[in-house]
């Protein structure tokens, strides 16, 4: 907690340099190519854009901390805060699910390999695994829209036609609220990133398990005559989990990442897509806006896991004494 201000102020300095000493000048991008200098001097003075470093740097922090990260220099006149919550929204919306499905079935499938081990089905899943982990997104992409958002007649059991949306983001309200995750268009970006997300934490989780069924008290356990269900759930699969529990502090940092590829190429309007744009456009306060926030998320998962620690091991206590 003593540190998290500490890195966050770093992380925001850093970023801060970058975007008001970048390779193209913050002014000409915001003034347009035609400015005149007159013009171009006018808003730095504006902006005070001429005052001392530290003192920029000092109004930036301060602003942030009022929830102000400037404006949009892609949509003009548009505050940057206004542009990237609505898509943080969307973003969290989708990996929630993807974080959800990744871990309901990646544990229990890496839990059977490693009980599987030394007959056919341990190598066999490790291998449809590792293709599914080795194929990047980039090329999934196009693979998963020909195979289910484009009409075939060679569909078994006469199912012709596509069977979802080629991209989009169909949005429906519920007490007010915009969730777009309860249509078909949610299907094809969940799949192609649930994926690879399962081949890697299951193969992770199968080697944790491997490690920990060596353990004198799993064969304790098993030499009390408790049973094996027992076993695996409440010796095994407990004590695996502690490694992957930070795996999960990742995974929470990235529900504000989003996917470049997925959004951009599936016409989904989250903050991955939103950060593309931004580099193209040299938008320096949505790109110092987007680094901050991940930079954050990053922290505060991290934080989650230390103290998900003590309910997962009963040994991890924190703040108490040592005798």
């Amino acid at each position: 907690l003593l540190w998290a201000p500490v890195i966050l102020l770093a992380v925001s300095l850093v970023t801060f340099a970058l975007g008001r000493f970048g390779p193209v000048d913050y002014v000409e991008i915001q003034a347009g190519p035609r400015a005149q200098p007159e013009t171009i001097e006018r808003i730095r003075d504006e902006r005070g854009l001429n005052d001392p470093v530290y003192e920029q740097y000092g109004r930036y922090l301060l602003n942030v901390l009022q929830g102000d990260f400037g404006q949009s220099v892609r949509y003009r006149g548009v505050d940057v805060e206004d542009i990237i919550l609505p898509r943080l929204w969307v973003t969290v919306q989708y990996n929630t699910l993807i974080l959800i499905l990744t871990f309901a079935i990646s544990i229990p499938l890496g839990t059977w390999a490693a009980l599987k081990h030394g007959t056919w089905l341990d190598p066999f899943t490790i291998g449809a695994l590792l293709l599914f982990a080795s194929v990047p997104v980039l090329v999934t992409i196009p693979i998963f829209q020909w195979l289910f958002a484009i009409e075939h007649d060679w569909w078994p059991f006469g199912l012709r036609g596509a069977w979802l949306p080629s991209g989009g983001w169909e949005v429906r309200e519920y007490f007010g609220v915009e969730v777009g995750i309860f249509s078909k268009q949610i299907i094809l970006p969940v799949l192609i990133l649930t994926l690879p997300g399962v081949a890697g934490l299951a193969r992770y989780m199968r080697a944790q398990v491997l490690e920990v069924l060596d353990q004198d008290y799993v064969r304790t356990a098993r030499a009390k005559g408790l049973q094996e269900f027992t076993v695996v759930s409440r010796h095994v699969v407990r004590n695996a989990l502690l490694p992957i529990t930070t795996l999960l502090g990742f995974e929470l940092a990235a529900l504000l990442g989003g996917s470049i590829f997925v959004e951009t190429l599936l016409g989904i309007p989250g903050i991955g897509s939103f950060a593309f744009e931004s580099i193209g456009s040299r938008d320096y306060d949505s790109i110092m806006a987007i680094v901050l926030i991940g930079g954050a998320a990053f922290i505060v998962a991290n934080l989650l896991v230390d103290i998900t620690y003590s309910f997962i091991d009963p040994r991890i206590r924190m703040g108490e004494a040592q005798p």
